[in-house]
Order: structure tokens, then sequence, then C-alpha cells
């Protein structure tokens, strides 16, 4: 199986501002007809037959989806699935979005680890949700997505402190050296120990980067997507 993966940016949709232009978050209170015109768009200029979407909800739910889902699966922060040309969202702006795929398993994931999910192991769950679909550590490759970085994710000592407890290698001192997180760090500590076979890194930072979302440094924002799926070769 060939591995695909796709990380959008907020340009070339339908949505107004404060959501422009290209929202794919159907929960921010953006136009619906501009969401749907958006995710009508990246499904056809991809070629999809499908795209899974989910309710984040900052857990460690993992979902199996086929693709005949008809709405985006309930509480959940990961997806999984086996299914050729099926793609499965996340959805972030400033949450980490991870891509975790294993072609010779043909099984792909998407995973959501804002601080809470990444403290309480979304992505271990997802990890061994996907073994359990046939995948295997060492073939696994994770991509983590463009995120807010640990020089401008400032947090108070005491979270900072308890989320490094729970994600080692996540601790980190913003720019102006008070405490802060780098969650990218941590779960790339947390792929390596699982044995995940490769692992990338889009050093982008959401809130330095104009052309992608950022809740922190707008507060009311859309939502970019990262996704992946598997096409036969």
């Amino acid at each position: 199986m060939r591995i695909r993966r796709v990380v959008t940016t907020r340009e070339g949709g339908a949505s107004a501002p404060p959501y422009d232009s290209f929202n794919l978050a159907d929960h921010v209170a953006d136009d619906p007809a501009a969401v749907a015109a958006n995710r009508k768009r990246l499904t056809d200029e991809l070629g999809l037959s499908a795209v899974c979407w989910m309710e984040q909800v900052h857990g460690r739910t993992v979902t199996v989806v086929d693709g005949s889902e008809t709405a985006p699966a309930e509480a959940t922060d990961a997806l999984v699935t086996a299914t050729p040309g099926v793609a499965v969202a996340v959805l972030v702006a400033d949450c980490v979005p991870i891509l975790l795929a294993d072609a010779g398993a043909g099984v792909v994931a998407a995973v959501h680890a804002g601080r809470v999910g990444a403290r309480v192991g979304v992505l271990p769950v997802t990890l061994r949700a996907m073994t359990a679909a046939g995948a295997e550590p060492g073939r696994i490759e994770a991509l983590l997505g463009p995120s807010i970085c640990g020089e401008c994710y400032e947090v108070p000592a005491d979270m900072a402190r308890d989320v490094e407890a729970h994600l080692p290698g996540s601790l980190a001192r913003t720019r102006s050296g008070t405490p802060g997180l780098d969650l990218r760090a941590g779960l790339w500590r947390q792929l390596a120990d699982a044995g995940v076979g490769k692992i990338g890194v889009d050093p982008r930072c959401t809130a330095e980067e104009p052309s992608l979302f950022s809740y922190r440094r707008e507060g009311t924002c859309g939502r970019i997507a990262a996704l992946t799926w598997t096409e036969a070769e």
C-alpha cells in the first residue's frame, strides 16, 4: 500500500473572517455552508471516497472506521482505518496532529493530542488499536504535525510539571523564561519508546505561522486538518 498524508493551511477556502478562509471545523461557529464547501473541496481535490471526522473531546478514546459512517465519530480523539481510499482526519489549531501508518498492514490512524489527551495517553491507546488491526510498531511511520512550540506554549509551573510526569520530555521554557510545554517532544519520545520505526516532525509552530490557525494567537478561529489514507500501488 502507498501511504498518503496531507496537512492543510488556512488559505483558499470559503469561510469569512475570523475563520478565513479554509476552516474545516464545524464546531467553531463558522457558517455551516462555508464549512461544507471547504470539506467538499478537500475531498474532491484529493480524490477521496470518504473523509472520516471526529468529535474531539481531549480524551483517549479511539474509534475504528471504514468510511460507511454518516456522522463524525462521537467523543473520540483518534481514528483508525484499514479501508483503502478512506481518509482519517484530525482538526487542530495548536494541539498536535499525529498521523500514523503501517503500509504493510494497510492500517492508518489520525490522532488529536492536545495537552490533556497527550497527558492521559491517547497515543499509546491508538498504537494498541493499530496493533489489534494488524499493524506492527516497527513498521509504523509517524508524522507529528504543526502545533504550538515549547517557546510559545506558556503554562503554570504546576501544570508543566504534571504533564512532564505523565509525558516525559515535554517540559520546556518559553522565550521569556517561563514554564512551558513542548508536546511534540514528549510525543516523539513516547513513539520512540513504543518502538515506532520512523518518526517525522513538521517543525512549524501554529502560534508563529500566519498561514495556520492558532487558538492561542487568535482566540476565535478555524481549524486546519491533517489527513492520512492508503492507496493501492
